[in-house]
């Protein structure tokens, strides 16, 4: 069925609703409540006919020029653009300068879920347009209310009661289709625009409802400049390595029908390809757009595809909005809504290969501004906040087990990376494409070495700080077992590690980094302490020398790494062997915009949170060798076997030492004796030499 017959019924079940609500709306253009909260009101109402006159021309299949198109896109987002954002009501510091303090942070929120619209009405999803209609009526009607009664303004707790009663009773359609647009291909608005478009037009990046920066197109235009033979190669090193996933991990993909792509907007051509490829192994590609709505956001991360961010300090200060209304009400609401809709589409569900993520790197670097403003959680809903993603989770799990599915990821740059733009790529695409069999027989000598280890010694260079210890699990039988698994070209690409999930207990120590990427943010001097494998002290110097510098970077920490935990078990250990990828970063100047996808590659990284197995943690994993690796637990995920949510914490960040900071790693055996398996930076072992080839002289 197409996907607008899909939603007729629906659309046309709420037409009446709709058309009402905006002509209510439009009415609110020339006459709504008094200042200072008229202009508020006025505002959101003309962008809301904004959506009304975008509905129309969507329903009417209107077509316009690509100027035009360009032109209708920067009004859609430009209120929230950067150059705009300082007078906007979607800017906490705006609305509270100009609404008060309680009813701007209040008002705001309502703005910014309003602001989903744009997504809405280019999918023609017009129930959710309506509720949120509906809901800022409401809103407006208290404030006039408020205003004949001589009132001035109603209570901010007035106006949070309706907001938070639109957040829990509108959860079923919010959430429910969130959970669906993920494992339905029937949802097919993003995958017709890509299968159908005449992608050397580049009118049809605009068709997707997403910011189009420049950027974008000019990733679109290179794509198109490229050979098909290029395209395919890229492509078919993705899919392969999706493919290759289940393989490795003795999964049948046979068994499972769809897969689900995640990627930034331009690269439209190899998706297509990729899409083919994906058919031909019997899985229909699924794509979903990163969530707009409050109760689907991520706090760090996006998840889908997505265009440009219009705003990364609008996204910033919009990123705990759920502090609005997060309790223990809606955190059973949204459980109870999550295991319906995984039941109704189980089918679905289980059908799901799994994600195929094409990452991006290049943009420009994003130094937070802290907004008393905006939302913050408090230590209770960083709690509950914490406890609802590992029990969503643990559902999500129940209907697509993590020992049946696999992922891919793959990370290319974009232009904004500078004029070595086309370089880097074609660079970045002989990266990603590195001889298999070569880097599999150089990372099974240091895995021979570092099996003879009790624990790994970690040392830093120069201003360097880090002096940490990893305890290994102990092998009962090395000819049989192993600790640490050969990371080649499959789920994880580019390929060069070797990693493990280590012992809590006996592992300690301060990891640093001068300057590490993390999600769209750079820290600088990061800096996390473990004592008995857990996370004990963390900061970094991103806001020096505010006053409050300290206090600044450990919340920025504690949100993007830590993701709003107090602390987080170790659940990686691994040492890059990537030197053609360090290199590449160090010519071209690029070192601190790669992501940790190939970062990690590019120096010895830990990782906190989960381990690399959680969820899969019984089912046997094997390195090419043969051997069994058996470091698939740790203390903490064993708890899994009393008490599922003690086990888990729904997230796994990476951090790298590159090697220009990288000191001594050194395998130590049980009875004091040491094998250098780097010494001042480069690779010691003999059969490793090829790895400092790379790097060159110092």
């Amino acid at each position: 069925m197409d996907y607008r017959e899909l939603l007729r019924e629906e659309n046309e079940a709420v037409r009446e609703r709709y058309d009402l609500s905006m002509e209510r709306i439009a009415a609110m253009e020339e006459e709504g409540p008094a200042e200072p909260y008229g202009c508020y009101f006025k505002r959101v109402a003309a962008f809301i006919g904004q959506i009304r006159e975008l509905v129309c021309q969507i329903e009417a299949g209107t077509e316009l020029t690509l100027e035009e198109l360009e032109e209708r896109n920067r009004r859609l987002y430009g209120d929230v653009l950067p150059e705009h954002y300082g007078n906007s009501f979607a800017n906490p510091d705006c609305a509270a300068e100009r609404l008060g303090a309680e009813l701007g942070q209040l008002l705001a929120f309502l703005y910014t879920e309003i602001r989903g619209d744009i997504a809405f009405a280019f999918e023609m999803r017009l129930e959710e347009i309506t509720i949120l209609n509906e809901t800022f009526i409401e809103v407006c009607n208290l404030f006039e209310q408020a205003e004949a009664e001589g009132k001035g303004a109603p209570q901010p707790q007035e106006v949070r009661d309706i907001l938070y009663w639109f957040v829990s009773d509108y959860a079923d359609i919010t959430v429910r289709w969130r959970i669906r647009e993920a494992v339905d291909p029937a949802l097919s608005f993003a995958a017709d625009i890509i299968r159908d478009s005449d992608l050397g037009d580049l009118r049809y990046l605009y068709r997707f409802g997403e910011y189009i920066s420049d950027n974008e197109r000019r990733l679109a235009e290179f794509m198109n400049s490229l050979p098909q033979e290029t395209v395919d190669r890229m492509a078919d090193t993705y899919t392969e390595g999706f493919r290759r996933g289940f393989e490795v991990m003795g999964r049948d993909l046979s068994k499972k029908r769809t897969v689900v792509i995640e990627y930034h907007l331009g690269f439209e051509r190899m998706i297509r390809k990729a899409m083919e490829n994906f058919q031909k192994m019997g899985l229909t590609p699924i794509l979903y757009r990163a969530a707009v709505q409050s109760i689907n956001r991520k706090a760090a991360g996006k998840r889908g595809y997505y265009g440009a961010s219009p705003n990364k300090q609008y996204e910033y200060d919009h990123r705990y909005d759920s502090a609005l209304y997060m309790g223990s009400a809606i955190r059973e609401r949204k459980l109870a809504v999550s295991r319906a809709a995984y039941e109704e589409f189980k089918e679905l569900a289980g059908g799901c290969a799994g994600p195929a993520l094409v990452e991006t790197f290049g943009e420009e670097g994003f130094s937070p501004v802290n907004k008393k403003t905006a939302f913050s959680l408090n230590a209770h809903q960083e709690e509950v906040t914490s406890a609802l993603a590992n029990e969503l989770r643990q559902i999500a799990n129940r209907y697509m087990p993590g020992d049946e599915t696999s992922f891919t990821i793959i990370a290319f740059p974009m232009p904004q990376i500078g004029p070595d733009f086309a370089d880097i790529f074609r660079e970045t695409i002989v990266i990603n494409t590195l001889d298999y069999d070569k880097y599999r027989d150089i990372q099974q000598v240091i895995i021979d070495a570092l099996d003879q280890a009790d624990y790994v010694e970690v040392t830093g260079r120069g201003r360097n700080e880090t002096d940490i210890r990893v305890k290994l699990h102990t092998l009962a039988d090395r000819t049989r077992e192993t600790n640490f698994e050969n990371c080649v070209a499959d789920v994880n690409i580019p390929l060069g590690e070797v990693f493990t999930s280590p012992l809590l207990a006996g592992t300690e120590g301060l990891l640093h980094v001068g300057n590490v990427y993390v999600e769209d943010y750079q820290f600088k001097n990061l800096r996390i302490r473990f004592a008995e494998g857990r996370v004990t002290d963390f900061s970094c110097e991103n806001f020096k020398p505010d006053g409050d510098w300290m206090e600044q970077g450990r919340k920025l920490v504690k949100q993007v790494i830590l993701r709003g935990h107090d602390w987080l078990p170790l659940g990686e250990f691994a040492i890059g062997t990537n030197t053609a990828a360090y290199a590449m970063a160090k010519r071209f100047g690029i070192g601190d915009k790669l992501p940790i996808l190939i970062a990690e590659k590019m120096g010895p990284h830990f990782a906190v949170g989960d381990t690399c197995y959680s969820f899969a943690e019984d089912s046997p994993m094997y390195n090419p060798d043969g051997r069994e690796v058996i470091a698939r637990d740790n203390e903490v995920s064993l708890l899994r076997r009393t008490d599922m949510a003690k086990a888990y914490f729904s997230c796994h960040t990476d951090i790298t030492i590159p090697y220009s900071e990288l000191g001594d790693i050194t395998a130590v055996r049980a009875d004091g004796s040491r094998i250098g398996i780097i010494r001042d930076g480069r690779f010691a072992l003999a059969g490793t030499e090829a790895l400092n080839e790379a790097l060159g002289e110092r």
